[in-house]
């Protein structure tokens, strides 16, 4: 197992008063447990606001955990809790562990060229310099995509396709093990988006690569992902592969996000879920289930009680729902 996480949480303090007293917490992860095994794609999927992207920052402690264990298998290090690395432990483990951001804009250097963004990695951990740090960006450029007489361009000189595929270039640089992509093809066009994600599956073959691909697009989840993990206000609440989550969903909110799918055949025709009301409070979230003030199928009682446990349903798939055992849900294509 190449990523395992455990009880993962990542509270934000509220802070009122003269004296900026902590009156509360935003709990943006709350007890979040998943793994990831070598060379495999795991989509991580929600609403805006369900604390994807914060689960994906605090893994590869860009921020830090309040709390849980992050473990990664490490080739030179071994197994290591990467929420209690220090700064020269966290150093050697990033070689290992990046990311693709959201924006392939504002996450390159608007003044620096190509040679300096893709090549910083290679200049900060002392791997390459000179003719040799030239060679290596221009075969990371061709890896992706691009021309190696573009190296001297700067970001605004290309299109949005072009600079995604450039943040994945530097991403690569110090041939990573695991790569977190945060919803690296929402901000482009559909067309450019299927180039992207054909080229991270190309590069996973080429490179041995793991993703950890967040995203809210289901349909690009199910196209990548070889299991998929659904986030609801901070909370895991269903896991399975992809084929067991999108054709048996056994979480309400999961059938809620299948059935905005859009369908290829014009003659099937199904009505999207609407869900009442807003999406909870992380900084004050309800009783017992998160889900069950929106939950058409809660009972009232043992569902604005009780909390939910994670537990393993069927082989492999696991659900936050006190009755997942007797709902049937409808799935993608069902």
């Amino acid at each position: 197992m190449l990523l395992e996480v455990n009880n993962l949480k990542k509270y934000f303090p509220i802070k009122r008063g003269f004296f900026s007293r902590t009156v509360g917490h935003v709990k943006a992860v709350d007890g979040v447990n998943v793994h990831v095994e070598p060379g495999e794609t795991l989509g991580l999927v929600g609403e805006s606001g369900c604390g994807k992207t914060t689960t994906g920052r605090v893994i590869l402690r860009a921020m830090d955990p309040s709390d849980g264990e992050i473990w990664f298998t490490d080739p030179e290090m071994g197994r290591v809790n990467v929420a209690t690395l220090d700064a020269a432990g966290l150093k050697r483990l990033r070689r290992n562990m990046q990311m693709v951001f959201q924006d392939p804009y504002s996450s390159l250097n608007p003044r620096m060229t190509l040679l300096q963004n893709v090549g910083e990695p290679l200049t900060v951990n002392n791997v390459a310099k000179g003719r040799e740090l030239e060679d290596r960006v221009a075969s990371l450029l061709r890896v992706v995509g691009l021309r190696p007489e573009y190296m001297n361009r700067y970001p605004h000189a290309f299109s949005g396709g072009q600079r995604q595929r450039i943040g994945i270039a530097r991403a690569l640089a110090l041939n990573p093990k695991l790569v977190v992509l945060d919803e690296p093809v929402s901000a482009l066009d559909v067309s450019v988006q299927a180039q992207i994600l054909n080229l991270l599956q190309d590069l996973q073959q080429q490179f041995g690569l793991t993703y950890l691909f967040i995203a809210h697009d289901l349909s690009v989840v199910e196209h990548i992902s070889d299991r998929v993990a659904v986030m609801y206000v901070g909370q895991l609440v269903e896991s399975a592969t992809t084929e067991q989550l999108f054709t048996n969903p056994l979480h309400p909110y999961t059938e809620a996000l299948l059935s905005a799918v859009p369908q290829p055949d014009p003659r099937a025709r199904r009505e999207p879920i609407v869900l009442p009301g807003d999406v909870a409070d992380p900084a004050n979230p309800p009783s017992g289930c998160y889900f069950h003030p929106r939950c058409r199928y809660s009972d009232g009682k043992r569902c604005t009680t009780e909390t939910p446990a994670l537990r393993e349903v069927q082989p492999g798939h696991v659900v936050r729902c006190h009755f997942a055992d007797t709902l049937n849900l409808v799935g993608v294509g069902a």
